[in-house]
């Protein structure tokens, strides 16, 4: 039996009904997951997480703290990426806290497709790091290791990326035609 095939049993048991409106609530599915809704949708749009971790209205007050935006007091708050910290005045405020995060990292490479951008270390929702421009959206231009400001020897591409192939740092050109190792 899985974790939320035992949640809708349990939940047929009791048959709880929405606060809003007194509909039945059913089980519905989102890009979250499984959540409860107001049968009556979409003319009471009523819901309610299965998983308090992810209730929005559980978010903690951080005390002794003030957005610099709004004066009012930041909170720890619970996101699609993960735990962060946000103004407690959302949606009003859209102030987030990202001391901590490691994105938009400048490598100071120059991008060596448009000559405009940099490219910067970024992490992915699932954490891993990428090399965009950052010239973003005029230039499209990414790779998934880090880059070295090297010229290859073979077609002269401005940069190399560092790989670590069969227990050595090899740095390949990033060109699919070329795939020149040193």
């Amino acid at each position: 039996m899985t974790k939320d095939s035992a949640l809708f049993k349990q939940f047929d048991s009791k048959r709880e009904s929405c606060p809003e409106c007194g509909e039945d609530l059913v089980f519905r599915n989102g890009k979250a997951g499984p959540f409860l809704g107001c049968s009556a949708y979409p003319k009471c749009e009523y819901t309610k997480a299965l998983h308090p971790e992810h209730d929005p209205d559980l978010d903690q007050l951080i005390p002794n703290s003030e957005c610099p935006e709004c004066s009012k007091p930041l909170a720890v708050k619970h996101g699609r990426y993960g735990i962060f910290i946000g103004c407690s005045g959302f949606p009003d405020c859209h102030f987030i806290d990202n001391k901590d995060s490691q994105e938009n990292t400048d490598t100071q490479i120059e991008c060596p497709k448009c000559h405009q951008g940099h490219l910067l270390k970024k992490q992915n929702r699932f954490g891993k790091t990428f090399y965009p421009c950052s010239a973003y959206p005029k230039c499209n231009y990414a790779v998934n290791f880090p880059p070295v400001a090297q010229s290859c020897e073979a077609c002269g591409w401005p940069i190399m990326l560092e790989k670590y192939l069969r227990g050595k740092n090899v740095l390949v050109c990033p060109q699919k035609k070329c795939g020149h190792k040193v």
